[in-house]
């Protein structure tokens, strides 16, 4: 068994929690949707898994609903989202603790709403997509999982 050598700070004073919340948007083939950060945005052109940041007074499933109706144009429900993994992931300036939901059930097709290119990607190709650290290790339970 390997693993991926990681180190996390023990003292992350001065470094606020983000929470945010993101979807593994699966089609029937095996395909997750990929969103590209477009540009004017922290970390421009990586590839990563559509949703954002949670709300006051959201949970993350009601963020991410909210948050694919406003990237994608698209509506699901909590009652489609089941957990799949999370990332926990220090940046340099806050620390980010991410739960990603798959979701294989929405209605509506998706379409970029706030400039940035989308793709479908097979889940054995995701690998070959540069992304946010944080999102890395979400691509192998993906893989494993869906």
């Amino acid at each position: 068994m390997s693993c991926i050598d990681v180190t996390i700070p023990l003292v992350t004073a001065n470094r606020p929690l983000l929470l945010v919340t993101a979807a593994a948007l699966i089609d029937g083939d095996g395909h997750v949707l990929l969103a590209q950060r477009p540009e004017g945005k922290a970390m421009a052109g990586l590839w990563e898994f559509p949703g954002g940041k949670v709300g006051p007074n959201e949970t993350p499933e009601v963020a991410l609903v909210r948050e694919l109706k406003e990237e994608l144009g698209i509506d699901t429900s909590v009652g489609c989202l089941w957990p799949l993994a999370f990332a926990s992931h220090a940046y340099a300036d806050f620390h980010l603790l991410m739960p990603l939901f798959a979701c294989r059930v929405w209605s509506g097709e998706p379409h970029p709403k706030e400039g940035q290119r989308l793709l479908w990607v097979h889940k054995s190709e995701l690998k070959n997509y540069e992304m946010p650290p944080a999102d890395m290790p979400l691509v192998e339970a993906i893989r494993l999982q869906i």
